[in-house]
């Protein structure tokens, strides 16, 4: 075989090469006008290169951002330094439908694409050349790794029964809120409530009576509270709520208003129909306050008060008060 024969083949099996591989690759002039167009880019848009040859790159796919993209490949003809994007940054180059069924859930392909720098022989760069790689399954998978690490971080955060805040959460926004306010004296109020008579609703109905009652307020406390709020379970049927930039008389109207709708209600399990109502105390942070769980324990004396003086009450910090 001849060198000539030899090198002709070579030339054969690389635009062969090139043509088949499972990567895209374009080869643009200056004018961003399109001189190769391999088969993965044939199959995904469903142009031909014949079809593509000669004709400018924006005026075929209008997804891709003119002004972008020219900032983009301006760099790589002056510095003669390859360039990158990746899927996070912008999803995709070419809007092809994604096809593969392992990763049916995206609607379009996600790419990360190459822009490599194409010298002549006088090292003048004179073609820009794209190489675009589907990267749908390790987007798709990374997207569907972080919303599990979300639910989790939800999960851990929330109460089961009620889907409020669990203690070790709102407490910690709690010890948050206390900081907050050493810093800024902006008021902020803690409101501790549980359900009267609750032992008699268990022992008279049953736990799932029970449980019915604790969701039933949860919802209720949701219902009332703002954004900013936070709510959460503090044990069995005992909650809490922090008010934050709310004095101690507009949290007093908070209590009330929630009071007032609890003892108003009425839950039903079955073919059980019952009432209920609850005891609240609230503290609002101040300077004889100096933790966050003195700020608890003054909140769980108001509502100690509330209980002894006939539940179905608002009781506020006596010394505050």
């Amino acid at each position: 075989m001849s060198l000539e024969t030899e090198q002709i083949n070579e030339l054969h099996w690389l635009m062969e090469m090139l043509h088949t591989i499972d990567v895209g690759l374009v080869v643009l002039d200056r004018q961003y006008n399109i001189q190769i167009w391999n088969g993965f880019m044939e199959n995904h848009s469903g142009m031909l290169p014949r079809e593509v040859k000669g004709k400018e790159l924006f005026s075929l796919f209008d997804e891709i951002p003119k002004d972008w993209f020219k900032r983009k490949a301006e760099s790589v003809f002056l510095l003669k330094n390859k360039a990158f994007t990746i899927w996070e940054q912008r999803p995709y180059l070419f809007k092809f439908q994604n096809y593969r069924p392992i990763t049916g859930s995206a609607d379009y392909m996600y790419q990360n694409t190459t822009f490599i720098p194409l010298m002549s022989a006088t090292g003048l760069v004179t073609h820009l050349c794209l190489l675009i790689y589907d990267v749908t399954d390790n987007a798709t998978n990374k997207q569907d790794l972080e919303c599990v690490n979300n639910e989790l971080a939800i999960l851990s955060q929330t109460d089961g029964l009620t889907q409020l805040f669990n203690r070790s959460h709102w407490e910690s926004c709690l010890q948050s809120e206390f900081k907050r306010w050493c810093r800024s004296r902006s008021p902020s109020s803690l409101v501790i409530l549980d359900i009267d008579h609750f032992k008699n609703v268990n022992d008279n109905y049953g736990h799932p009576v029970g449980d019915d009652v604790i969701r039933h307020l949860s919802g209720i406390i949701k219902k009332h509270v703002r954004e900013t709020d936070i709510s959460g379970r503090y044990g069995g049927e005992e909650f809490v709520v922090l008010l934050a930039d709310t004095p101690l008389e507009n949290a007093q109207i908070f209590c009330e208003r929630l009071r007032k709708e609890v003892a108003q209600s009425i839950v039903t399990h079955n073919d059980i129909e019952l009432s209920y109502t609850i005891s609240l105390g609230v503290a609002e942070v101040d300077l004889s306050i100096k933790t966050y769980e003195a700020w608890i324990e003054c909140a769980d004396s108001a509502l100690y008060r509330s209980k002894e003086n006939g539940r179905n009450k608002v009781t506020l910090h006596p010394k505050q008060a």
